[in-house]
């Protein structure tokens, strides 16, 4: 065997046993994100916080701002964000993001301080998005449902989709192994997810196919970006923390763009205690 016989047979079994990883990791969180979503309430809120802060360390690491001080603060301002949203969720909103987010940066050095805002800016969309949609107790669970499944699919669909089928590059300065096919066999899988939301009965086709794409687009913003914050600070993963997976950035990327802009649009169309109605009532 050759040299670059060698190194390519080292390589896929690199990769087979990554796959391997990230569908056990899969196989556990999976689950256990869909059984807390649907309890919902306070369960839900503890959840997402756990997870917003977790995000927040993850990224003051990458940016090499992660103080004790800058965790405290930005933990404490992530908590008071999901209360306050959770307790009073038609007025809370603008509050709770801002004042959470002033506590969050104060103590951080001024020449990361723009980082660290940016950080904290991203841990608390993610928090309060998740929260929002949750909210609504006819859809609530049907919308974050729909969010995590587009999500999932864009990502399994563009996982094999540019393996098998390769190609031109989506984005190589930011995210070398992205291709045009990955990108479009995720879409194509997201709108499958949308068509099974129809065939449920839970909208008309063409809103609820528009919304599945929308989302797939965002989910792939949303890992070009993180691959972007990555790059900029010479990082390969955000932590070693889900197996296959790297940390919660890399595992939640896609989400946390897709939560946030399904966020925005229910919120447009079913107002603040009406998000989860607004996104799969059409």
């Amino acid at each position: 065997m050759s040299e670059s016989e060698a190194t390519s047979a080292e390589a896929a079994g690199r990769d087979g046993h990554n796959l391997l990883l990230r569908i056990g990791a899969a196989l556990v969180l999976a689950p256990l994100a869909i059984s807390v979503a649907y309890l919902g309430g306070w369960l839900w809120v503890g959840f997402v916080t756990l997870a917003a802060i977790g995000l927040y360390a993850e990224w003051l690491t990458i940016v090499a701002a992660r103080t004790a001080i800058s965790m405290l603060a930005g933990a404490v301002a992530i908590c008071a964000a999901g209360w306050i949203e959770f307790d009073r969720p038609a007025s809370g909103y603008v509050f709770a993001f801002f004042a959470s987010l002033v506590v969050a940066i104060a103590p951080a050095a001024p020449n990361r301080r723009g980082w660290v805002a940016l950080g904290a800016c991203y841990a608390l969309a993610a928090s309060i998005a998740s929260i929002v949609v949750r909210l609504d107790q006819t859809f609530g669970f049907a919308a974050l449902m729909f969010v995590l499944l587009v999500v999932w699919a864009t990502d399994i669909g563009g996982y094999f989709a540019g393996r098998q089928i390769g190609g031109p590059k989506l984005w190589p300065r930011v995210s070398p192994k992205k291709t045009w096919a990955g990108s479009i066999g995720g879409f194509a899988a997201s709108l499958a997810v949308a068509a099974g939301f129809v065939a449920l009965g839970f909208g008309r086709a063409v809103p609820l196919l528009a919304l599945g794409a929308i989302l797939s687009i965002a989910s792939q913003l949303g890992d070009l970006f993180e691959s972007a914050i990555k790059r900029r600070f010479g990082v390969k993963d955000s932590s070693h923390l889900i197996p296959g997976h790297g940390g919660l950035m890399d595992r939640l990327d896609g989400f946390v763009a897709a939560v946030v802009v399904a966020a925005f649009l229910g919120f447009l169309r079913g107002g603040a205690d009406g998000v989860g109605h607004g996104l799969m009532v059409w």
